[in-house]
């Protein structure tokens, strides 16, 4: 049975009017390109600020910040995994990505979130198994918590979104 609170959207995430949107992060947390560097960009040089006086992030953890200039009023930061060919523990630090972005959207309120496809990008994760992990992350959050009204999958890329809508009809 489909979870009407889950959704996905070709859409650029800097653009999205939710509580939090979540970056796909690099563990310095000083922007870099795709997802991260428009969300950089976007938010303006305080977002850059928070982040230094953060410090850093290990992959598969997560950071808030405000959203600065942003429509959101947080930036959840994640590191996903660098692809490795699947054996170094990849599937589980994505996993965590989710997790542990959902735990700081539940401490600070956020009833709207957006993810976008998490090491898809510079970290090369393949699209379909990130994606299933994705759902079935966000999946099980739902099972257990009503806190969060919903959650988007903000993709820019035709594919990931047919990726997610293929997912998501399972």
């Amino acid at each position: 049975m489909p979870d009407e609170r889950m959704r996905v959207e070709r859409a650029d995430i800097t653009k999205l009017a939710v509580d939090a949107v979540v970056n796909a992060a690099n563990q310095s947390l000083r922007g870099g390109g795709g997802v991260d560097g428009a969300i950089h960009y976007n938010a303006g040089p305080k977002l850059l600020q928070a982040c230094i006086e953060i410090g850093s992030c290990p992959r598969g953890e997560a950071r808030i910040t405000p959203g600065f200039d942003l429509p959101a009023r947080y930036v959840i930061h994640t590191v996903g995994p660098a692809w490795h060919g699947g054996d170094r523990g990849e599937a589980e630090l994505l996993a965590k990505c989710y997790r542990n972005s959902f735990a700081l959207a539940v401490d600070h309120g956020v009833r709207s979130i957006a993810f976008p496809a998490i090491s898809c990008g510079a970290f090369s994760y393949p699209v379909l198994p990130a994606t299933e992990i994705a759902v079935r992350e966000v999946r099980a959050f739902l099972e257990t918590d009503t806190s969060v009204d919903c959650v988007t999958f903000a993709c820019r890329e035709k594919s990931i979104v047919a990726a997610y809508k293929k997912i998501l009809a399972r």
